[in-house]
C-alpha cells in the first residue's frame, strides 16, 4: 500500500510539471522518498523567477553581484519594506542558470526516531536534482565535495565554487556550493549555548551585559537582558542584536572552537561557525551547514529515544547531547516562531499571493484580537485564524533571508486528527530577496512584505503532501 501511495503521488507531480527524467545518484541506490523529493523540486521550474540585479556575464568577475564574500545580515522590517517597494518597479531578468539548493527530510516514527532520510540537491551542474546517497546508520555521507558560499563564483563560475569545507573530499562524486544559511544559522548559535548550559558555564536565567566593542550597526549597541530572552528573541522574531549578543556569549566563554569540535565529533561537520568578531558577535558570513547535517541537529533537538545515528568514528548519538530541558526549551522557542513565510505562509492568510505552503498553525503568542499578526516590527495584515481552523500541523523551525539567501529548516509535527506524519524538513537555496516571481502583485503599504519567490511555499506544500501520503 506504501510503495503504491508513493507511485501514485510521483504521476500526480509529474502531471504538475515535473522534470522525469532518471534521477542522477553516485551510487545509483535511489530510495523512494528522495526520488518524490527530486520530482518535487525539479517541479517548480525555478527557471521562471526573476533576478532583480542580474550580474553583467560580459565584465569581469570584479564587476558581477558582488566582489566576493561579504557580510550578509537579516534587514530590519522598515528597510524589507522600503526595498520591497522599491524593486516592484525594477523589471530584473530571468534567471540565467538552474539556482543552488540543499533540501533534507528525515521522517520520524510515532517516537521520533529517524524512519527514512532523503537528501537532494539543485545547482547548474545538476539542473534535474541529484539524489545525495546517505549511509543510514549515521545519516551521513562523504559523497559531497561541499565548497563555501561566494555570491561572484556563483554568477560567473557556472554555480561552481572553489573553497571546501571539509579536506578530504577531493574525489566525491558530487561538487556542490552550499548555500549560505542565513538566520538559520542561529539553530548553531542555539545548541552553543545550550551545551555551555549543561555544562553549568551559562546560566539561561542569568543577566548577560552586552558591551560590543566596537559597535556594530547589525548587531546594536549595550545592553542587558537575560540569556534566556535573547534566545528566545534570537530563534521566534530571528533578533540580530540578540544573536550577536550570543555569539559573544560563547566567545567571553573561549568555547566557540569546542561547539564546532562538537559538530564534527557528533557527524556533522559542515555545521561550523567561524570567524565572528569575538568583540561584538558580528560578522557570520564564515558560518556553513548543510541540509543533511542540520536535519541532524532538529532530530537531535526533537529527541527521539534510543540511538539517533552513529558517526563514522563509532559513537553512539542520542537525544542526551543535550539536556531533558535544554531540548525542551529549544523545542518551545523553534514552536513558537513568528515569521512563518517561506516553506509554510499562514502569516499571509487568504491571500492569493503567496501560495499557502505547509499548513501550519500560527503560535497563539503573535495574534492580536483582530487576528492579524505582528512580529516585533513586523505587521502583518491577514487574519490567521482561518487558516489555523484549517491547519493540519504544526511546524516548530527557523527561516533565514538576505538578498541571496532562502533557507528554512524545522520540525513538522500532525495536529490531532489530521493525518499521522512527522518529520524534520531542511531548505537552503541561493534564491534570497534579490530573486522574485514575475507576477508579483505589490504588498499592502506598511505590511511585512512577501521576500522571496512563492515557489517556496509550493514546495513546502508539496513535501508536506508526500510525507502525508507516506
Amino acid at each position: 500500500m506504501r510503495l503504491k501511495r508513493i507511485i501514485v503521488l510521483g504521476t500526480a507531480l509529474a502531471l504538475l510539471g515535473a522534470a522525469v527524467t532518471p534521477a542522477a545518484s553516485a551510487a545509483g541506490d535511489v530510495n523512494a522518498l528522495a526520488e518524490r523529493l527530486r520530482q518535487a523540486i525539479v517541479a517548480q521550474n525555478f527557471k521562471d523567477v526573476v533576478d532583480l540585479t542580474p550580474p553583467d556575464l560580459s565584465a569581469p568577475a570584479s564587476a558581477t553581484r558582488t566582489a566576493g564574500q561579504r557580510e550578509k545580515y537579516d534587514a530590519s522590517p522598515a528597510e524589507l519594506q522600503n526595498r520591497a517597494r522599491l524593486r516592484l518597479a525594477q523589471a530584473g531578468k530571468p534567471l540565467h542558470q538552474t539556482p543552488n539548493m540543499d533540501a533534507a527530510i528525515i521522517e520520524l516514527d510515532l517516537y521520533g526516531r529517524p524512519k527514512s532520510v532523503a537528501n537532494v540537491l539543485l545547482s547548474p551542474q545538476h539542473p534535474n536534482g541529484v539524489v545525495v546517497p546517505v549511509a543510514k546508520a549515521g545519516l551521513s555521507t562523504d559523497q559531497v565535495r561541499y565548497r563555501w558560499w561566494d555570491d561572484t563564483e556563483w554568477d560567473v563560475n557556472g554555480g561552481k565554487g572553489t573553497r571546501d569545507v571539509l579536506p578530504g573530499r577531493e574525489n566525491a562524486p558530487i561538487d556542490f556550493s552550499s548555500p549560505y544559511p542565513a538566520s538559520v544559522l542561529k539553530l548553531m548559535v542555539g545548541f552553543g549555548v545550550l551545551r555551555l548550559a549543561d555544562q553549568g558555564k551559562v546560566d539561561l536565567d542569568a543577566d548577560y551585559e552586552y558591551n560590543p566593542n566596537p559597535v556594530s550597526a547589525a548587531c546594536g549597541g549595550a545592553s542587558v537582558k537575560k540569556v534566556r530572552q535573547h534566545f528566545d528573541e534570537m530563534i521566534t522574531k530571528s533578533q540580530n542584536e540578540s544573536t550577536c549578543a550570543l555569539i559573544k556569549l560563547i566567545h567571553d566563554r573561549n568555547a566557540w572552537d569546542a561547539v564546532n569540535a562538537t559538530f564534527a565529533e557528533l557527524g556533522m561537520p559542515t555545521l561550523m561557525v567561524t570567524g565572528t568578531n569575538p568583540g561584538n558577535g558580528a560578522r557570520w558570513i564564515g558560518s556553513n551547514m548543510s541540509g543533511l547535517d542540520t536535519a541532524k541537529l532538529l532530530l537531535l533537538v526533537n529527541g527521539g529515544p534510543d540511538v539517533l545515528w552513529t558517526t563514522g568514528a563509532g559513537k553512539q548519538v542520542t537525544r542526551d547531547e543535550l539536556s531533558h530541558s535544554s531540548r525542551k526549551f529549544f523545542q518551545a522557542t523553534l514552536a513558537g516562531q513568528g515569521h512563518n513565510e517561506m516553506l509554510s505562509t499562514p502569516n499571509w492568510c487568504g491571500r492569493d499571493y503567496p501560495v499557502q505552503g505547509i499548513p501550519q498553525k500560527v503560535p497563539a503568542r503573535w495574534i492580536k484580537a483582530d487576528g492579524t499578526v505582528t512580529v516585533g516590527d513586523a505587521v502583518y495584515d491577514r487574519d490567521v485564524r482561518p487558516c489555523n481552523d484549517a491547519a493540519e500541523v504544526t511546524f516548530a523551525h527557523k527561516t533565514g533571508w538576505v538578498d541571496t539567501t532562502g533557507s528554512d529548516a524545522g520540525i513538522v509535527k500532525s495536529l490531532r486528527g489530521k493525518g499521522n506524519r512527522q518529520y524534520v524538513v531542511v531548505v537552503f537555496c541561493n534564491l534570497g530577496t534579490d530573486y522574485v516571481d514575475a507576477a508579483r502583485p505589490a504588498d499592502p503599504p506598511g505590511v511585512f512584505p512577501v521576500l522571496y519567490t512563492q515557489k517556496y511555499a509550493q514546495l513546502g506544500k508539496a513535501i508536506d503532501t508526500i510525507m502525508k501520503g507516506l
